[in-house]
């Protein structure tokens, strides 16, 4: 979109906020600055003050907007791990769903899996507070059993674990994306949840 286009203010907003994500994902937070995202918005510092405020608000905005984008592409996979069917399966649709969110808008889940430097601190307090709502799913999706013999001792911590590794996979597919793929993730998850439960 040409930065001389006459846009709405909803389209402006989105704009900057993604010229700013752009250079987060480039550079860090540390080298986003109102005179950097207007020039890379082409547009003049009294529109991003307008919109913003000021830098941290700025910021503050976009760590708001990707949080919110990361937590509802996650509400359409993650109802995947509780309902009727074998519970190793319900895992395995929710964790292909899951990584297939990564692998379809890399720099949001970048923000929220590798945060970069000088993120603030509420990137990291929203993204802390969407992992712990998918643990609390994924404690309730374990604490059955995987298998009717195989209830685990402690189901929250075995939702942590679940939780690390589908955390790391989406890294690895992100960092890596020609050696870890999907498929790969999950072959090795499916073995896991197959063989693991029967390990008594």
């Amino acid at each position: 979109m040409s930065s001389n286009t006459r846009l709405t203010a909803a389209e402006r907003r989105e704009q900057l906020l993604d010229a700013t994500k752009e250079l987060v994902a480039e550079h860090g937070f540390h080298a986003v600055s109102i005179e950097a995202v207007c020039r890379a918005a082409g547009i003049t510092r009294p529109v991003v003050y307008g919109h913003f405020g000021d830098l941290p608000g700025l910021l503050d905005a976009l760590v708001r907007r990707e949080t919110a984008r990361a937590l509802k592409q996650l509400a359409t996979v993650m109802p995947e791990v509780l309902g009727e069917g074998d519970p190793r399966e319900r895992l395995l649709a929710a964790l292909e769903g899951y990584l297939g969110l990564v692998t379809d808008d890399p720099p949001t889940w970048r923000l929220a899996l590798m945060p970069p430097a000088g993120a603030p601190a509420a990137l990291r307090e929203r993204v802390a507070e969407g992992r712990e709502a998918v643990i609390g799913l994924l404690t309730e999706a374990v604490r059955p059993g995987l298998t009717p013999e195989a209830a685990p001792p402690d189901p929250e911590l075995v939702a942590r674990w679940l939780s690390a590794l589908a955390d790391e996979s989406a890294r690895l597919i992100l960092t890596r994306p020609g050696e870890f793929t999907v498929d790969r993730a999950l072959a090795s998850a499916r073995w896991a949840l197959r063989v693991l439960p029967e390990q008594r």
